[in-house]
């Protein structure tokens, strides 16, 4: 060993390529420029039991398929940042017990120290833009928490949107957040919030947040070319796409307002804090709602996986 490193420490090599997978349908997808899907994994993980979470994950891919286009669900598993999922790796997903929640702080993480995790909608669209995937469904999006005045839990899917140049489509801001503040936010940084085919701009289970969206457009088409004009002003940034819940399935704003407010009373008596607030609420709405809560949970996931598809066919036209 030279003198001048005598006494100090060798680190580990770093390795100059990221560990990454596409799956055979992805991978093929990319090759001949089809359009392609890309999928959040924590709403496996983390957002419903087994077997339920795999037929929810299975039942969207399947709808991606059915409008012309490649679902791509990203995850990392044992350190390597997968962008797709064939069957057993998904079916292997879904009863993983301790993954770990990715967000843009600890995505890296994971990975250098080869763990397993899902990715949430900051981290899914990190992985989105390395694979080149301009599209991403999810159910809704994080924001800014309900008394973030003192609390500060402000959610980084807010600062991602404004960074990471993805179209997410989903349907509003979760709910249980401060709807108004996370608006407000969005735009601040400067991200567009387009509804779709709808002036007010939805909350998740409910079409109605009381709220007029800053802006609509009625079709995936004039979506994509909004996009297309973004790209030819050199704007950088994702855009968000709020997509009302079918009609059918929702749960109206008075009495969604009515177990949520229950919901965070049981969370500040429970002390529940940071990445553990959102599964918390979930899981108690689940409760309080009797299970429709979740009925409408994946039918609105659904729903923007069919219109997250057909943006993206309309992107690729």
């Amino acid at each position: 060993m030279p003198k001048f490193l005598q006494g100090h420490r060798m680190t580990r090599p770093v390795s100059t390529l990221l560990p990454m997978q596409y799956s055979d349908e992805v991978a093929a997808a990319k090759s001949r420029g089809a359009p392609i899907v890309a999928l959040e994994s924590t709403i496996i993980t983390h957002g419903m039991p087994y077997p339920g979470n795999l037929d929810m994950a299975r039942s969207v891919e399947r709808i991606i398929r059915e409008e012309g286009a490649v679902p791509a669900t990203i995850a990392v598993i044992d350190g390597v940042l997968h962008v797709g999922l064939d069957n057993a790796r998904l079916e292997a997903l879904a009863q993983t017990e301790g993954a770990m929640k990715l967000s843009r702080a600890d995505l890296a993480f994971a990975i250098a120290e080869r763990r397993t995790g899902a990715t949430t909608v900051a981290a899914t669209m990190i992985g989105a833009a390395r694979a080149g995937i301009r599209v991403f469904a999810t159910g809704g999006i994080g924001g800014v928490h309900r008394k973030a005045e003192e609390t500060f839990d402000i959610s980084a899917d807010l600062d991602e949107l404004s960074r990471t140049g993805v179209i997410v489509v989903c349907a509003g801001a979760k709910a249980i957040l401060d709807i108004p503040k996370t608006l407000e936010v969005l735009e601040t940084r400067g991200v567009p919030v387009v509804t779709y085919d709808s002036p007010v701009f939805p909350a998740f289970w409910s079409r109605d947040s009381g709220l007029k969206s800053p802006l609509t457009l009625n079709s995936p088409a004039a979506i994509a070319n909004f996009q297309k004009v973004r790209d030819q002003l050199g704007v950088d940034g994702g855009m968000l796409i709020a997509n009302p819940v079918p009609e059918a399935d929702e749960i109206e704003r008075e009495e969604m307002e009515i177990y949520i407010a229950r919901a965070l009373d049981n969370a500040e008596r429970d002390e529940i804090a940071g990445k553990a607030v959102t599964p918390y609420l979930l899981d108690s709405l689940f409760r309080l709602t009797d299970g429709r809560s979740l009925k409408t949970n994946i039918a609105l996931v659904e729903n923007n996986a069919r219109l997250a598809a057909e943006i993206a066919v309309a992107l690729a036209d």
